[in-house]
């Protein structure tokens, strides 16, 4: 095929050939001279058309262009010159409209490679200096202004504001942000100034990671141009045996042209890659980055779905669960102390102790001396008492009795003043789409759904029971996963495998369709499957697959309408009922109908 500049150029020397040839035709009554610019135009813009496909046929490409090939070639033997030139047209064109059409199908990504941070404010010394993103090193503090693009990754010091993430995750509600919440490059800040830590590089940066997955979207072919090329293998010969019924019912050489002419089916074809990358833009704006072309296809036919457990259909860190005081002790004073003191570490458990205390205590005391020992514990002083929170050997290294936790949960153990009085538990919670994405499942056709987990046994089934999957694998290390995912595909030709870690990455890839929850995935992850979720929701896996369908669909309705058509107008002019201009006229007309069908995919 060639290149998209030299396929409108190819359109416009074509056009403007018929131009001039109307002109020298119908105002100079020099219909010779038409007829010789229209050769010369067939010569220098049919050539290069009918060399592709040549080309392609000796590397063992059977095409959907042959037919517009044999046309052209015809039209210059029979002398049909006007009707070779718009075959010309009609072909280059078709590709040159395709192009238009990808252009404004696939707007939503290129918003996003438009919109990346470029500057970023940062604070040295309390002097303000506006520096490249590129230039931001972990670890130093910057200033975001309202209508500033947060430029890196990472955790809000100090202000509080609104962030608009719609460009992002899709969502339309800004999201409030305060000391300790992290903050992800690209969102836009629309009220307040707040500081922030940088914790990645803008290379390792939300924002760049989505960059890089649309731009390998946008390279990849679609396959669904495959599948069009596959139904050339049939409608070729078709084509064929109709110029062979025409020349036996007529005896003429241009009902034969004729024939060619409304079977010409390249711009029809190339219709289905502007479903395809129209679908992918659809997905852009659910937050769905589809990295290769062939997942439209094959995400539509899946048939399986397989999760991993923590972090995919879990929230993947521990999220609070109860609080036990020692020796009959107040459970609210223990968590609204434990709480102050845990609202200014950068210990994950912390940050969810402390979140859950302002939800039942609204403004928690202020926390003096504070003391953090990275992966212990930390201490400080609230309302005049000392309160430590950590680990048993944390406690255990203060002086303070502990009480043992069980070995199945994560505890942060408090002592006050001294002595022990109790401990914050915590564990995985199931994410709350869960159960709703289960059920679309169900409605979309799929047949099983199973649980991967590396977890044990019994705390992989409680879980898979929690989300209504009844078929669970517990205990597996990655290979142990991609052993599974192959017993699996044995059964389900069409598999699709859903998660979120680097010991995901091997099941992602050995997957039909692979899917990322990209929000917080490592690059590992993101690199070995085919779809990508930017927002940090499991539900989106049905939507990736209902406009899966809906695009496959679509193209499908493309080849088929188009060349159902063509195949009517091919028994038409058989029996010399078409000329073969006006044959091209009408495969023009359809083609461009059909590929303005396939935008409706977006």
């Amino acid at each position: 095929m060639t290149s998209p500049p030299r396929r409108a150029l190819i359109a416009a020397g074509a056009a403007a050939a018929l131009a001039v040839a109307a002109l020298l035709h119908f105002a100079f009554a020099m219909p010779v001279a038409a007829d010789h610019v229209l050769l010369a135009a067939l010569l220098l813009f049919g050539t290069p058309l009918v060399a592709t496909t040549a080309l392609g046929l000796l590397r063992g490409r059977f095409a959907a262009d042959v037919v517009a090939a044999l046309a052209i070639v015809t039209a210059v033997v029979l002398g049909e010159h006007f009707a070779g030139a718009i075959i010309v047209l009609m072909q280059a064109g078709g590709e040159a409209l395709e192009s238009f059409a990808m252009a404004r199908a696939s707007a939503s990504l290129e918003s996003l490679l438009e919109r990346a941070p470029k500057l970023a404010h940062r604070v040295a010394d309390g002097v303000l200096q506006d520096i490249p993103v590129r230039d931001v090193e972990i670890g130093d503090l910057l200033a975001v202004k309202p209508g500033d693009l947060v430029p890196v990754d990472g955790v809000v010091q100090d202000g509080a504001s609104a962030l608009d993430q719609s460009a992002l995750t899709g969502e339309p509600m800004p999201v409030r942000v305060r000391a300790g919440t992290e903050v992800v490059s690209g969102a836009l800040n629309t009220d307040g100034t707040f500081r922030m830590r940088a914790t990645r590089r803008a290379a390792q940066s939300q924002y760049q990671q989505i960059v890089a997955l649309v731009e390998a979207a946008r390279r990849e072919r679609p396959p669904i141009q495959r599948l069009a090329d596959r139904w050339a293998v049939w409608f070729t010969p078709l084509t064929l045996v109709m110029c062979v019924v025409a020349w036996a019912i007529t005896h003429n050489a241009d009902a034969v042209l004729a024939v060619l002419v409304v079977a010409t089916p390249c711009p029809l074809i190339l219709a289905t890659p502007v479903a395809v990358i129209a679908g992918i833009g659809r997905a852009a704006k659910r937050g769905i980055v589809i990295r290769r072309g062939s997942a439209i296809e094959e995400a539509g036919r899946v048939h399986a779905v397989v999760f991993d457990k923590t972090g995919t259909l879990t929230l993947g860190e521990p999220a609070f669960d109860r609080v036990e005081a020692a020796d009959g002790g107040s459970e609210a004073e223990l968590m609204r102390l434990a709480g102050a003191v845990e609202q200014v570490s950068s210990h994950h458990v912390g940050r969810a102790l402390a979140r859950e205390a302002r939800a039942r205590f609204g403004v928690l005391p202020h926390a003096e001396h504070f003391v953090e020992v990275a992966g212990k514990g930390v201490s400080a002083t609230v309302e005049g008492r000392h309160v430590a929170v950590g680990s048993p050997a944390f406690l255990q290294a203060l002086g303070d009795g502990v009480v043992p936790t069980p070995a199945h949960q994560v505890a942060a153990h408090v002592s006050i003043d001294g002595r022990y009085a109790g401990a914050a538990f915590f564990a995985d919670r199931i994410r709350a789409e869960v159960p709703d994405l289960l059920r679309r499942l169900a409605a979309l056709g799929i047949r099983e759904t199973v649980m991967l987990s590396g977890d044990r046994t019994e705390a992989a089934e409680a879980m898979a029971h929690q989300a209504g999957i009844r078929h669970v694998r517990a205990g597996l290390l990655p290979a142990g996963k991609v052993e599974a995912l192959g017993e699996l595909r044995r059964i389900h030709t069409h598999l699709m495998m859903v998660g979120d870690g680097i010991n995901d990455a091997p099941a992602l890839a050995a997957a039909s369709v692979g899917v990322a929850m990209g929000a917080h995935a490592p690059a590992a992850a993101a690199e070995a499957a085919d779809i990508v979720l930017l927002v940090d929701d499991v539900s989106r896996v049905a939507d990736a697959i209902e406009i899966s369908r809906r695009t496959r669909r679509i193209a499908l309705q493309s080849i088929g309408a188009g060349l159902g058509i063509s195949t009517v107008l091919m028994v038409v002019a058989s029996f010399g009922f078409i000329a073969p201009a006006f044959g091209a006229l009408l495969q023009e007309a359809l083609d461009a109908a059909v590929i303005l069908n396939a935008l409706r995919a977006r």
